[in-house]
């Protein structure tokens, strides 16, 4: 019965083929749309994921995230310091600024300020030079991504002079970093050199970066930092988790992604659902032929679910693969670096075609389970 089951479904090729693209397109929707909202969220917490050594960042009360903050007294970074369980503390400044290039443009960037001496809070890795270069006067690295905003095509960013608040900066390396949310240009030097390059304020200290001791836990740590300074200290994950919801409590992202979704959920219920009512409509003879040959209504559903998982099955692996296809072909692309599908997506994909599948199924069951056999002679 599955052998002629699936010679019914494939012997008319067009109604096959549209089933198939009904389901590739719908798990291709889905599956992108769904990989790209993820990824783009995950970037509010960049600024976390670029410090790797931090195990805990403490911040003003009123802080909110690696973008949106409010500085600190220096003296914050002693108090942080004389908490029991701290290994380390550093000096952290994460500020915007305005730099003009060599050729005149304006470009608004952000100023990542890390500890003169241990270099904590620079990306793990860089591309070009490394991490000592920054001992040099007035040097900056640059972000990957933010060459493509700063430079033009093909020009090398390595000597380029830059003009900082009336102060001067050379590019002397490229940093292998995730990028912002924005996509902002993000220039890397000395906590000292940084508080030249930003205006003056009174306060000038954005965070202070914690390493604790061994056998401690961040948690305990962090919760013994707020109870000696008042000061707001975050583990690693709770920071970054701090970047992701602000952007979803923040931004039209969810809402313009849930759009896209549930219309690749509804496209793919209109195509497959229509496709599947003529194709049983059309076969509604040889259903009531096998009817009347003995063939029980519990065999015919059998019959009708292995052709839905038939096509299911094609369609939902033809839209993972061309989602893992647009990915790759779009890696070399500064806006998706970093771009990969977690394994979620995939599921709740498959979870979609499912409940797709037995929503037109069922329908389209209905109108064979009321067929008689003699309609086979009608």
């Amino acid at each position: 019965m599955l052998w002629i089951a699936i010679r019914m479904l494939t012997g008319d090729a067009q109604k096959f083929y549209g089933l198939l693209f009904g389901i590739a397109f719908s798990t291709l929707l889905i599956t992108q749309q769904l990989t790209i909202f993820v990824n783009l969220i995950e970037r509010g917490a960049s600024g976390v994921y670029n410090a790797p050594e931090a195990e805990i960042w403490v911040m003003d009360p009123v802080s909110r995230t690696t973008e949106v903050n409010y500085a600190m007294p220096s003296t914050a970074l002693d108090e942080v310091r004389s908490v029991k369980g701290v290994e380390w503390a550093v000096p952290h400044l994460r500020a915007p600024a305005s730099v003009r290039s060599s050729t005149g443009d304006l470009e608004g960037v952000q100023i990542v300020g890390v500890d003169d001496a241990t270099l904590i809070g620079l990306p793990e890795r860089l591309l070009e030079a490394n991490k000592s270069i920054l001992s040099q006067p007035d040097t900056v690295l640059i972000d990957d991504v933010g060459i493509t905003n700063l430079f033009e095509s093909g020009e090398d960013p390595i000597g380029q002079r830059l003009e900082l608040n009336d102060q001067r900066a050379i590019i002397r390396g490229v940093a292998d970093a995730i990028p912002s949310f924005t996509s902002q240009v993000t220039l890397y030097t000395k906590y000292s050199q940084a508080l030249n390059y930003v205006p003056g304020t009174r306060n000038r200290l954005t965070f202070v970066l914690v390493g604790i001791k061994d056998g401690e836990s961040a948690e305990a740590v962090a919760q013994a930092i707020e109870d000696q300074t008042g000061l707001k200290a975050e583990t690693r994950a709770e920071f970054a988790q701090a970047g992701v919801n602000f952007i979803i409590e923040n931004t039209g992202i969810p809402l313009n992604f849930g759009i896209t979704v549930a219309l690749g959920f509804i496209v793919g219920v209109a195509i497959v659902g229509l496709t599947f009512s003529l194709f049983i409509r059309d076969n509604i003879k040889q259903f009531g032929a096998l009817k009347a040959i003995g063939v029980t209504n519990r065999k015919i559903a059998g019959m009708v679910v292995s052709q839905a998982a038939m096509v299911g099955s094609i369609g939902y692996a033809l839209g993972v693969i061309g989602t893992v296809l647009f990915i790759l072909g779009f890696s070399e692309n500064p806006t998706f670096k970093g771009f990969y599908i977690p394994w979620q997506v995939p599921f709740v994909s498959m979870v979609a075609v499912i409940v797709i599948l037995s929503l037109t199924g069922w329908l389209s069951l209905r109108s064979v389970m009321r067929t008689e056999p003699a309609a086979v002679f009608r």
